[in-house]
């Protein structure tokens, strides 16, 4: 997909946000169970939230990164906590792009190491996640993959 924007998320996203659909299967694998404990402690400014707009301005994908250097879980300290791309714009380069521009806010922040948790299971995120260079590192309690990428 060309001529992709990100902006950040705002009032006048947020709704077209919550109104992303997801492919018949995918609801399973929305934020896994460690990533919504943590987020109810994390500082409110550590949040980097965006939206991608296609061509046409609208919302296609929602992405959430966190950078909190003092988290106590290091897998938290700088992290993809959740992408969701449209159903209809999945396959089409909207995930790389928005993963991108997170690693490069990362690099940005000259953060060495970027990591996301996701759960295995069929339709889940793991193969997109290995195709962005995330190699598993270990799992959490809940049995979630967790996942870094060096820069």
């Amino acid at each position: 997909m060309s001529n992709l924007t990100i902006e950040e998320l705002s009032a006048a996203t947020i709704v077209a946000v919550n109104r992303l659909g997801l492919k018949p299967g995918q609801e399973q694998f929305i934020t896994p169970v460690s990533y919504a404990a943590a987020a109810a402690v994390t500082p409110p400014d550590s949040a980097w939230q965006r939206v991608i707009l296609n061509e046409e301005g609208h919302v296609v994908a929602f992405i959430h990164g966190n950078f909190d250097p003092n988290a106590a879980n290091e897998e938290f300290r700088a992290a993809l906590w959740r992408i969701n791309v449209d159903a209809d714009a999945q396959g089409t380069g909207v995930g790389t792009f928005a993963v991108q521009a997170l690693i490069e806010e990362a690099r940005r922040r000259n953060v060495g190491r970027l990591t996301v948790l996701w759960e295995r299971g069929e339709d889940g995120p793991e193969e997109f996640f290995l195709h962005m260079g995330f190699k598993p590192t270990g799992e959490t309690p809940y049995g979630e993959v967790i996942g870094a990428i060096e820069l």
